[in-house]
């Protein structure tokens, strides 16, 4: 039992041990699929937080022969499949942590160096005269190990991109780290030693043009999360029994912490979800990942239509996105979208695999963002915050022609600006008329357009607003007059459901005459 070769299984066992353990075991049944074939080299990446140590762990504890994890395991979800017994501590396992090899070696520039040599030493400990003096890289001990006793290894890397992302502009380290990465997993030969490779951290893999530095690996991302979408992050389902146990309002939780789209799954981020749960506040958790700082001179990078897009989603909207040509760095952006991908690889944007978009997933997020915009200043957020706090007075108020001049006064204003193409401008207008409820109000729950008109918006209070602020429903039309809005929104009956969320709900209802170019409105409130 090594430090990084063969280690025990404490570290999983700590996870196993916590207050709240939500079973992740599954993923070893993936993982034992996919043994010494083509896809036994696998890059996991997952914002921080989001559970990625304790999965490689896990690993690390299930594969070693470091330990007897038979007890660690019994009860757990793998326990039951049929490759269970068949892999359970029988591999040659090499387990690190660059981040933690990192701070142990110094400086960057030591870190690899400092990875082989306690490597080497923990190999040459165990297998002695197998491997040759001259043998200075991990790749050729592994490779003269395998040769000599027929053994195949397990390398589990966890936060694999620290040297990617904290040294992004040092390219010596960089080659170098690749280098080494590139000695142990690519070619013919590290078939033949490795049985798994497993890396995790918050970037894919390197980019070097349009090819990744290492094109052996399957990646799972947020942008393609694939099989491994269940196992990393908490799943709406077992949100569910958490909020039975701890008796939460699991509504309340999902509009504070759920929003990401993995395949069929909504994952909800660990870390919150269990702050939650043990600290029974809602609240952001999100500023204690770390990763705060980073998002602040990325949403203010001067790319065309950068802005607009943050403003958009603040709002409640999605923007489109192409994330494919991201270099998966922290340096290499040439526009919007290498920003907006890069924030989804971080976890300040959920992504929309079958629409292509991007947008702030939960409240957590949205006052992540506001809180950034705010220390910086913005002065295209504070003129929207301006007019949109008033307009949103008027809609309490129930100033029907004081709303119909403001709707009017902001889509002259900013529908070119805000780059909205002809089909939704009126929605993304009213997206952005309504900004400043975001200080009152939780993200809008919004339909698909439909025909001619546009679905409604629906604003539910947050508690601490309920007794004083309504629930909102606006609901725009296109030449079909605000009266013809409000009926529909009467014919949904929404009124009735939302009588729990918040002391009355006001109807509101919009039109937009194309010939005119005027706005009509008409309001309703309904008590309880």
């Amino acid at each position: 039992m090594g430090r990084f070769v063969n280690p025990d299984n404490s570290a999983f066992q700590n996870a196993v041990n916590g207050e709240i353990y939500i079973d992740k075991s599954g993923l070893i049944e993936l993982t034992n699929r996919f043994l010494g074939t083509p896809q036994e080299f696998i890059c996991n990446s997952r914002p921080r937080r989001f559970g990625k140590s304790m999965a490689a762990n896990m690993l690390a504890a299930y594969y070693s022969k470091g330990c007897d994890s038979r007890e660690l395991f019994k009860g757990l979800q793998i326990e039951k499949n049929a490759s269970y017994e068949k892999y359970l501590n029988k591999f040659d396992v090499i387990h690190f942590d660059v981040q933690w090899c990192f701070k142990e070696a110094g400086s960057a520039e030591k870190t690899v160096s400092f990875i082989t040599q306690t490597i080497l030493a923990e190999l040459r400990a165990i297998y002695g005269a197998v491997i040759p003096e001259h043998v200075d890289k991990v790749s050729g001990a592994l490779s003269y190990i395998s040769a000599a006793t027929g053994n195949k290894f397990v390398i589990i890397i966890d936060e694999w991109d620290v040297l990617i992302r904290d040294e992004a502009t040092n390219k010596a380290v960089q080659d170098e780290y690749i280098d080494f990465l590139r000695n142990l997993f690519k070619g013919v030969e590290p078939t033949k030693f490795i049985a798994l490779a497993y890396i995790t951290g918050i970037l894919p893999i390197k980019k070097y043009k349009t090819q990744s530095a290492l094109n052996n690996f399957d990646e799972y991302t947020m942008i393609g999360p694939g099989l491994m979408a269940p196992w990393i992050g908490f799943t709406e389902g077992e949100v569910k029994v958490l909020c039975e146990k701890y008796q939460k309002d699991f509504a309340e939780v999902k509009r504070w912490y759920d929003g990401y789209q993995l395949e069929d799954y909504h994952v909800y981020n660990p870390r919150a979800v269990v702050s939650l749960m043990l600290q029974g506040t809602f609240q952001s958790y999100w500023t204690q990942t770390g990763t705060y700082e980073s998002i602040l001179p990325l949403i203010n990078m001067d790319f065309d239509g950068l802005r607009s897009a943050i403003i958009d989603m603040l709002a409640g909207d999605a923007v489109a996105v192409i994330p494919y040509f991201f270099q998966n760095d922290m340096v290499s952006f040439r526009g919007k979208d290498d920003v907006l991908t890069l924030l989804i690889h971080l976890g300040y944007l959920a992504y929309n695999q079958k629409k292509n978009q991007a947008f702030i997933p939960n409240e957590e997020i949205r006052f992540e963002f506001a809180m950034a915009t705010k220390v910086n200043k913005w002065s295209e957020l504070i003129s929207f915050q301006k007019e949109s706090r008033a307009l949103l007075e008027a809609v309490l108020d129930e100033d029907t022609e004081a709303v119909a001049e403001m709707m009017e006064s902001i889509h002259n204003q900013y529908t070119s600006v805000i780059q909205y193409n002809d089909e939704n401008s009126l929605s993304g207008v009213l997206t952005i008329a309504f900004l400043a409820a975001m200080d009152y109000y939780f993200k809008p729950i919004r339909e698909l357009p439909t025909g001619r008109g546009f679905a409604d918006f629906v604003y539910l209070p947050k508690p601490a607003y309920r007794e004083d602020y309504p629930a909102l429903v606006v609901e725009l039309k296109w030449n079909r007059g605000a009266e013809t809005a409000l009926q529909q929104i009467k014919e949904k009956r929404y009124a009735e459901a939302l009588k729990e969320y918040a002391g009355s709900v006001l109807l509101v209802g919009i039109n937009y005459d194309k010939k005119t170019k005027e706005h009509s409105c008409s309001i309703e409130r309904i008590s309880k």
